[in-house]
């Protein structure tokens, strides 16, 4: 009997303080959230959460092509690039890290492998790569009024 007294009082104290522990994961996670400029300035996007997924569409400037023009599939070459999501399925690993992604170029219509690093409160490297992330191309975004 004392045992199971034990095991419901643990899980009273142990069950909120993960949840705590948990949310404090997630606070972090939503760091990036928002709104954010490229280093040339020629486009915007924002980051949103999906579930517990991190998602990016573009919300202005497309480089002067209004349609996914270059899209390896003939019916999705007539979609709008604004609006369109390009940052699929993140996930916050921690130290600032997001990962498991990918990002579609529309400028070459591919899709590549994808890291995120927030370097400060305002400044977020994207990396896409082919295989290992030594194999890649980084873009450092600005966030918007952070």
């Amino acid at each position: 009997m004392k045992r199971i007294v034990f095991t419901i009082a643990s899980m009273l104290v142990v069950g909120p303080a993960t949840v705590l522990a948990q949310d404090g994961i997630s606070e972090k996670g939503d760091a990036i959230l928002g709104a954010w400029i490229n280093a040339p300035g020629d486009a915007k996007f924002e980051i949103y959460k999906r579930n517990d997924a991190y998602f990016g569409k573009i919300t202005w400037g497309t480089r002067g092509a209004a349609k996914d023009v270059k899209n390896p599939d003939p019916r999705l070459r007539d979609r709008d690039l604004v609006g369109l999501t390009i940052l699929n399925s993140f996930v916050f690993e921690g130290e600032n890290t997001w990962g498991d992604g990918t990002i579609y170029d529309p400028n070459d219509g591919k899709t590549y492998s994808c890291k995120l690093t927030l370097t400060s409160a305002a400044k977020l490297d994207v990396r896409g790569f082919v295989g290992l992330s030594l194999f890649g191309r980084t873009e450092t975004w600005t966030k918007i009024n952070p």
